[in-house]
């Protein structure tokens, strides 16, 4: 089975203020977060990177074959980073950029990254005040990476970017931020478009709560499966915040060893949907190597 983390992270170093408050990596995987001390990572990234040579071993580790690195506020811009890890390994990684006005998308495209990722539940400005961006990213072939708020209003508005940009490959985030309320309104936008699809980036963060092997994260792949095809839904860890709690593989294999999917709703989920809108190609075969514990 091919498999394609649709939504992870890289940095060199957190160091960045939003609203006044400090976002700055520390030792042992632990960062300042909003001015409170979180373990970011874990915790044997002594030095704070969250590196793409780390991320390989992992992916390797787990048997992803490809991963799509999207860009969060929280992190800072790390637009020259994953320039480089896109030019290192142009096979394994699918990099977006950050930017915020039509200068900078033009420079994240000329820089040789793939999309533009924008974190809209921390905006406060309206997305169609983006609408030349999105315009740009549509002729450019640039997939949008989006993750939305809690907000109708919101969701109102990437409605109306994405019929007003028809051809403009989007990616919904977070997988629509399935416990809360508006988790169907933000599912359904895969209904507005012939190229929009959601990915699951964060799951495992979102039913946190409930914990391994994530039943309710199952039932909600179902329904929206049911409300919009599996055809347009893809598998994302959250990758490195999420395996503070979870191993990378434990991201995915819930998932795997669920008897409530059929193997081709697996298959799709998990690699062959991705593979398809990203256009990834040249994946390396992976084998399974076996612990030593087994």
């Amino acid at each position: 089975m091919t498999i394609i983390d649709a939504h992870s992270h890289l940095w060199l170093k957190q160091n960045t203020m939003i609203d006044g408050k400090r976002i700055l990596s520390l030792k042992n995987g632990r960062s300042i977060f909003f001015d409170e001390e979180v373990q970011m990572l874990p915790p044997w990234l002594i030095d704070g990177v969250n590196s793409a040579e780390v991320f390989l071993s992992n992916m390797d580790y787990a048997q992803v074959g490809g991963a799509v690195v999207v860009q969060e506020l929280i992190d800072g811009n790390q637009n020259v980073y994953l320039t480089e890890v896109q030019q290192a390994n142009p096979d394994r990684f699918f990099c977006m950029g950050m930017a915020w006005n039509l200068d900078e998308a033009k420079a994240v495209h000329a820089a040789g990254l793939k999309g533009i990722a924008f974190p809209g539940h921390r905006m406060k400005e309206s997305l169609l005040d983006l609408m030349p961006v999105f315009k740009y990213m549509e002729e450019q072939h640039m997939v949008l990476s989006m993750c939305l708020g809690e907000e109708e209003k919101q969701i109102g508005e990437m409605r109306e970017v994405i019929q007003e940009c028809p051809h403009l490959q989007v990616a919904i985030g977070h997988f629509g931020m399935v416990t809360t309320p508006i988790f169907k309104s933000q599912i359904m936008l895969a209904r507005e478009g012939e190229h929009v699809m959601v990915e699951s980036g964060g799951i495992t963060w979102l039913f946190n709560a409930e914990f391994y092997p994530y039943p309710s994260a199952i039932r909600s792949i179902k329904q929206a499966a049911e409300w919009v095809g599996m055809d347009r839904l893809m598998w994302g860890s959250d990758y490195p915040r999420t395996i503070t709690a979870i191993t990378y593989k434990m991201s995915y294999d819930f998932i795997t060893k669920s008897a409530e999917l059929t193997e081709e709703d697996k298959t799709r989920f998990l690699g062959k949907n991705a593979e398809s809108f990203y256009g990834f190609k040249n994946l390396p075969k992976l084998p399974y190597i076996k612990n030593m514990s087994e």
